[in-house]
């Protein structure tokens, strides 16, 4: 069957190159704009922390090492966005029409596998940063006095840009959770066609 293409490609193969084209760009659309505000919230709240000690005036959870386990999630999107391009270059690989020059299906089972190893690290890194930007907060709430409407201690007050860095992690998970997805349907949808 000769195509838009101008050779025959096997039926297999152009079912898997669409396969890999269609999940690398829809992973690299969610987890670009994902990444991107995630991005934007991190560095407004990383501004606002700068601005507030500079100040003299209360911690952020950004102080805590929830901030950095964080970072390191959020540029583990970026990565995870190169590669879901790399699954669109692959795809278009597949397509080749010198059958000596498409890559082989152990390659298409490694590139799925390395994307699963990038957002699930990723992801792993974003819960632990979670998990100690949320603790910060919970012990910033739960010290707090109750019968008082002013604070008496301003370290101890939970502040917007608190709630920016909650916000820029769940972002970050997002995106790792659209890597992982991508990566486990493109796994199934080869191993279904083998």
């Amino acid at each position: 069957m000769t195509g838009e293409l101008g050779y025959s490609l096997p039926p297999a193969v152009r079912r898997i190159a669409n396969n890999f084209r269609l999940v690398g760009w829809v992973s690299f659309w969610v987890q670009i704009v994902s990444g991107v505000i995630a991005t934007l919230l991190f560095v407004t709240s990383l501004l606002g922390l700068q601005s507030v000690s500079n100040r003299g005036g209360a911690e952020n959870a950004a102080a805590g090492s929830g901030f950095f386990l964080a970072a390191v999630g959020l540029a583990a999107v970026y990565v995870g966005v190169f590669w879901a391009f790399q699954y669109t270059r692959f795809a278009h690989r597949l397509k080749s029409s010198n059958p000596d020059l498409r890559p082989k299906p152990k390659n298409a089972a490694k590139m799925i596998a390395t994307g699963l190893i990038i957002s699930v690290l990723g992801m792993f890194c974003g819960l632990l940063g979670a998990g100690g930007v949320v603790g910060v907060l919970m012990l910033k709430v739960i010290s707090q006095p109750q019968s008082s409407i002013a604070v008496a201690n301003p370290t101890l007050a939970v502040e917007p840009l608190d709630v920016f860095l909650v916000q820029a992690t769940i972002n970050t998970l997002i995106s790792h959770f659209a890597g992982i997805v991508g990566s486990l349907w493109l796994s199934w949808k080869i191993n279904k066609q083998s």
